[in-house]
C-alpha cells in the first residue's frame, strides 16, 4: 500500500514538470511568432522602399539590351553596305577579267537587294534599294554585252571536212569537194543507191561535232541563267538566236547549200538538178545527224534547268536553216512530174523517212512543232508525188509515141529504158513497200509490185505491137518483136524480177520470142526456098519436092537458069539487107542463123546436085551457079551483124 501511494506521487510530480516545460515552450513559441511578425513587417516596408530603385534597374537594362540590339543591327547593315560597296567596285570594272567574280558580285548584290527590301523601317532604304537597283542593271547590262561577246567568239561556222569526219566511212566523200560522194558529180541518186542499200544506216556511228568549247559552256550556262533572273529573257533569245542562226546558216552555206526556189529548181537541166538532189539527200543527213543534233546539245548544256527556253532558242536557231533545205524538197515535189524524177523522189523520201526518229529527238518540245511538221508534210508529200510518177510511168510507156525508129531492128531504145526503170525499182523495194503502205489498206505490198510490174511490161509490150508496124518488111517487124521481148526475157531472169514475175511469165514469153523466130523464117525465106523447089521445072508441071530421088530428065535448061538467077538475086538482096539488121543477143544470134541454114543449105544442096549439071555444061556456069553451100554458110554468118554494106560478099 505504501508502495502504491509512493508511486503515485512520484506519477505527479513527473506530469507537474511535463506541464511546467510545455508552458515553457509555448511561451517562447509566442514569442518567436511575435518577433517573425515584426520581420515581416520589416520586409514589407523594405520591399516597398526598394520597388523604386527595381524599376530604375529594369529600366537601364532594357536600355542596355536595346542598345545591344541596336548595334547588331548597325552592325548588319554596316555589313550590307559593305557588300555593297564590294559588289559595286566588282561590277564597274566589268565582268571581262574576272567573270566568276563578276557573277559573284551580281548574287551578292541581289542579296544586298533583298535585305534592304525586307527592312523597309530603315530610314534610308528606299535609297538604297533604288541605287542598288540601278546598280543591278548596269551589271546585267554588262553581263549581256559580255554573253554577246562571248558567244560570238566561240561560234564559228564548221568547215565541211570536220562534219565528213563525223560521218560513217562508207558515207565519207572521196573529194573534198562538198556532197561529193565518191563520184564526179556528187550525186547520191538511183546509179548509187544499190551501193548505200549495203550501209545498215540504223546502226551508223555518226559523231556531231563541237560547236562550241566544253570549257566554255559553263560559263555561258551562268551568264544565260543570270539573264533569266533578271527577266531579260527575250534579250538572251535574241541574242543568242542572232549569233547561232547565222554561224548554222553558214556553216550549210560552206558544205553547198543553197537556196533555190520552185522556179529556179524549174529552170534547171535535169542533169544539173539531178546533181543538186543528190547532194540536198547528202546535206540532210549532214544538217540533221551532226549540225542540227549538235545545236541541240550546246541549247541543253546552255540552257540547262530551262527546258521551254531551250527549245524555244533551239527553235528559232534552226528555223531558218530548215527551211532552205525543206523548200527544196518541197520545189522538187511539187515540179512537174517526169519518169526520170521517180528514183531521185524515191531516194529523197528514203532520207526524209530515215531521218524521222532524229527528227522527233532532236526537235522535242511544243516550240518545234511547226517544223517538225513541215518535215512530215515533205514526206508525204514526197511520197504522193512518186506514186502519181510511178502511176504516170506506166501510161508513158503504153502511149510513147517517140519517133525514134530502129532501122535494123535491134532493141528500141524504150524497151532498155523501160527494163533499167524496172531494175532500179527492184532497188527499191523496201521504199515503195512502205510507199504503198503510206496509201494502200492492203497489207500485202509485194503483190501490188509485182501486179504493177506485170502492168508496167505489158504496157511495153503494146507499145512495142505497134512500132513494130512501122516496118514495111515482115520478117523486120518479127525480127524487132523477137530482139525486144527476148531482152525483156533475159532481163527478167538476170534480175531480181524474176522472183516477182515468176517463171510462168519467163516461159510464156520465152515461147512468144519463138513464135517470132519462127514467123521471121517464114517471112523472110518461103519465097526463096521456093526458088528451090522442083515445081514448075519439069515438062509434066508435076512437082515434086526437091532431094525425092527424080532425076533432071524432062526439065527445062531454060527454066533451070532461071530459077538460079532468080536465087542468086533474092539471096543477094537478103543478104545486102539483112546483114544490115541487127541481133544485138550473141546467143540469139547464133540460133536464128542456124536455124535458117538448117532450113536453107540441105535445100540449096539437094538442088545444086541436081540441076548443076545442066547449066555447068553449057555457057558462063558461073553466071548461073554463083555460091556454094559453103559460100552460103559463110554470108549467112554475116547476117545479123548490123553492118552497112554496100554490096555482097562473094
Amino acid at each position: 500500500m505504501g508502495i502504491a501511494v509512493a508511486g503515485m506521487d512520484s506519477l505527479s510530480d513527473r506530469a507537474a514538470v511535463m506541464r511546467e516545460a510545455l508552458q515553457k515552450s509555448q511561451t517562447i513559441t509566442d514569442n518567436v511568432v511575435t518577433i517573425l511578425g515584426s520581420f515581416d513587417s520589416r520586409l514589407s516596408a523594405l520591399e516597398t522602399a526598394m520597388r523604386p530603385t527595381q524599376i530604375r534597374t529594369h529600366a537601364i537594362r532594357k536600355a542596355h539590351e536595346n542598345i545591344d540590339k541596336s548595334l547588331k543591327s548597325a552592325e548588319v547593315i554596316l555589313a550590307q553596305f559593305d557588300i555593297s560597296r564590294q559588289a559595286e567596285a566588282k561590277i564597274l570594272k566589268g565582268p571581262h577579267e574576272d567573270l566568276e567574280g563578276y557573277l559573284g558580285a551580281i548574287d551578292q548584290l541581289r542579296s544586298n537587294i533583298r535585305f534592304f527590301s525586307s527592312n523597309k523601317n530603315f530610314r534610308n532604304s528606299d535609297g538604297v534599294l533604288n541605287q542598288a537597283n540601278t546598280l543591278l542593271a548596269k551589271a546585267i547590262s554588262k553581263l549581256e554585252d559580255e554573253f554577246k561577246q562571248r558567244l560570238n567568239s566561240y561560234s564559228k561556222p564548221i568547215e565541211p571536212d570536220r562534219l565528213f569526219d563525223g560521218l560513217p566511212n562508207a558515207l565519207r566523200p572521196s573529194s573534198g569537194s562538198p556532197g561529193n560522194q565518191g563520184d564526179a558529180g556528187g550525186r547520191a541518186t538511183s546509179h548509187s543507191h544499190s551501193e548505200h542499200q549495203n550501209i545498215d544506216l540504223e546502226t551508223a556511228v555518226y559523231t556531231p561535232p563541237t560547236l562550241i568549247p566544253p570549257r566554255i559552256m559553263p560559263l555561258l550556262h551562268d551568264l544565260a541563267k543570270q539573264m533569266v533572273r533578271a527577266g531579260h529573257q527575250q534579250q538572251l533569245l535574241r541574242i543568242y538566236k542572232e549569233t547561232r542562226s547565222l554561224v548554222l546558216e553558214e556553216s550549210l552555206r560552206k558544205l553547198g547549200v543553197e537556196k533555190l526556189s520552185k522556179d529556179d529548181v524549174q529552170k534547171m537541166q535535169w542533169e544539173v538538178l539531178e546533181a543538186k538532189i543528190g547532194n540536198w539527200i547528202h546535206f540532210m543527213r549532214i544538217a540533221v545527224k551532226l549540225l542540227f543534233a549538235g545545236e541541240r546539245k550546246v541549247c541543253d548544256q546552255m540552257f540547262e534547268g530551262l527546258d521551254s527556253l531551250s527549245d524555244q532558242c533551239f527553235a528559232e536557231v534552226t528555223a531558218s536553216s530548215v527551211s532552205v533545205l525543206l523548200s527544196f524538197g518541197e520545189a522538187i515535189a511539187r515540179s512537174k512530174r517526169s519518169p526520170e524524177k521517180l528514183f531521185v523522189l524515191l531516194d529523197m523520201y528514203e532520207i526524209m523517212r530515215e531521218l524521222h526518229s532524229e527528227i522527233e529527238a532532236i526537235f522535242k518540245g511544243k516550240a518545234c512543232t511547226e517544223i517538225k511538221e513541215s518535215a512530215l508534210g515533205l514526206t508525204k508529200r514526197l511520197a504522193q508525188t512518186a506514186q502519181e510518177t510511178f502511176g504516170d510511168f506506166e501510161e508513158a510507156v503504153e502511149k510513147d509515141a517517140t519517133k525514134t525508129s530502129v532501122l535494123d531492128g535491134t532493141v528500141h531504145p524504150l524497151t532498155s529504158y523501160v527494163i533499167n526503170y524496172v531494175k532500179f525499182l527492184f532497188d527499191y523495194q523496201s521504199t515503195l513497200k512502205q510507199l504503198f503502205q503510206e496509201f494502200e489498206t492492203s497489207d500485202d505490198t509485194g503483190s501490188q509490185l509485182a501486179s504493177v510490174t506485170m502492168r508496167i511490161m505489158q504496157a511495153l509490150q503494146t507499145n512495142l505491137d505497134g512500132k513494130s508496124k512501122q516496118y514495111r518488111d515482115p520478117a523486120l517487124t518479127n525480127l524487132f518483136l523477137m530482139n525486144n521481148i527476148h531482152y525483156m526475157v533475159r532481163s527478167v531472169r538476170r534480175s531480181e524480177a524474176k522472183d516477182l514475175l515468176g517463171d510462168d511469165w519467163v516461159q510464156r514469153h520465152r515461147r512468144i520470142v519463138q513464135q517470132h523466130a519462127n514467123q521471121y523464117k517464114r517471112n523472110a525465106w518461103q519465097k526463096i526456098l521456093q526458088c528451090l523447089s522442083i515445081q514448075g521445072l519439069t515438062s509434066s508441071g508435076s512437082g515434086s519436092a526437091v532431094g525425092d530421088g527424080g532425076n533432071s530428065s524432062g526439065v527445062s535448061r531454060a527454066l533451070v537458069k532461071d530459077r538460079f538467077k532468080i536465087f542468086n538475086m533474092q539471096f543477094e538482096e537478103l543478104h545486102q539487107r539483112q546483114s544490115q539488121w541487127t541481133v544485138p543477143d550473141t546467143e540469139l544470134r547464133e540460133s536464128l542463123r542456124l536455124a535458117v541454114a538448117e532450113v536453107l543449105l540441105p535445100a540449096y544442096r539437094s538442088f545444086l546436085k541436081r540441076f548443076g549439071p545442066l547449066v555447068e555444061n553449057g555457057k558462063n556456069p558461073q553466071k548461073y551457079v554463083k555460091y556454094s553451100a559453103e559460100d552460103l554458110e559463110r554470108m549467112l554468118g554475116e547476117f545479123f551483124e548490123g553492118k552497112n554494106l554496100s554490096e555482097p560478099k562473094r
